[in-house]
């Protein structure tokens, strides 16, 4: 366990630090800085299980010691991080949340492009299209996680993977999924420069979703929650399905679509 002398203590909000790790809830501060915030034990378990420590460890005097909090502390102190304890009021500010876990960390920003993506890692990778809400994103993110998705590709104009609300949203999956952003033609460009199905939920000259021909890797594409995918987007596809809705309403939420037929391509392709 690494000594509390480690340890520098901050107890007022005009700190600088303090007020450089507030300012990466904004985006365009997260973009110049390359960095963001995450917050909560589990969370920062998972990223230093898969390799991630932040470089920033923030917690709350007078929490409960636990283990993997030592072994977290520890970890980054080896890295050559900088462990901060703050009031829990401070933290709160900080995090944006009344009532803040224990433990926030700040992160370095990691590759997202395309050209680090393996695409031969896995059978199924999720795609979103101009998805808008951070929460929904986390839930992809999630879903990407639980079937063991290659990873997810966001296209266009997508909400910040990054985000305060898309990260807690992702419970972990984040650090545990493979992510990458990129423009529609640049997308296209590079899945057709190797083997690949493109598939999209689709009102357009569709098939059921159950039973159709899969194959893999097979790239599960949504759109946004609103407007759906562009027709041309659609019409580029080797594959669209249409799932059954039997109740009054119209369309699924897109990352619950997103989720029902990755576990149908999974089921096909064994």
């Amino acid at each position: 366990m690494t000594s509390s002398a480690t340890r520098r203590q901050i107890t007022g909000f005009s700190n600088p630090t303090i007020k450089a790790v507030r300012a990466l809830r904004e985006k365009k501060h997260r973009k110049r800085e390359g960095r963001f915030l995450a917050e909560g034990l589990r969370l920062l378990t998972d990223a230093r299980e898969c390799g991630r420590l932040p470089e920033l460890l923030l917690m709350a005097e007078g929490r409960e010691g636990h283990p993997l909090l030592d072994a977290l502390e520890a970890a980054v102190a080896r890295a050559g991080g900088d462990v901060i304890e703050m009031p829990e009021d401070l933290l709160a500010k900080v995090t944006g949340k009344d009532n803040p876990q224990a433990v926030a960390g700040v992160f370095a920003e990691w590759d997202t492009r395309l050209e680090a993506l393996d695409r031969s890692r896995a059978p199924l990778w999720l795609v979103a299209q101009a998805m808008r809400d951070p929460g929904n994103l986390g839930t992809m993110l999630r879903t990407a996680d639980a079937v063991g998705a290659g990873g997810v590709i966001l296209l266009d104009d997508c909400a910040d993977p990054f985000s305060v609300e898309a990260v807690r949203a992702s419970m972990g999956a984040v650090f545990t999924v493979p992510l990458a952003q990129a423009r529609w033609e640049e997308f296209e460009r590079w899945l057709r420069a190797g083997p690949g199905q493109l598939v999209a939920a689709s009102l357009r000259e569709a098939v059921p979703y159950r039973g159709a021909a899969y194959a893999a890797p097979c790239f599960v594409m949504v759109g946004n929650e609103s407007r759906g995918l562009p027709e041309a987007y659609e019409m580029a596809c080797d594959l669209r399905v249409t799932m059954p809705m039997k109740g009054r309403a119209d369309s699924l939420n897109a990352a619950v679509a997103a989720a029902v037929l990755a576990y149908e391509v999974l089921a096909t392709l064994g």
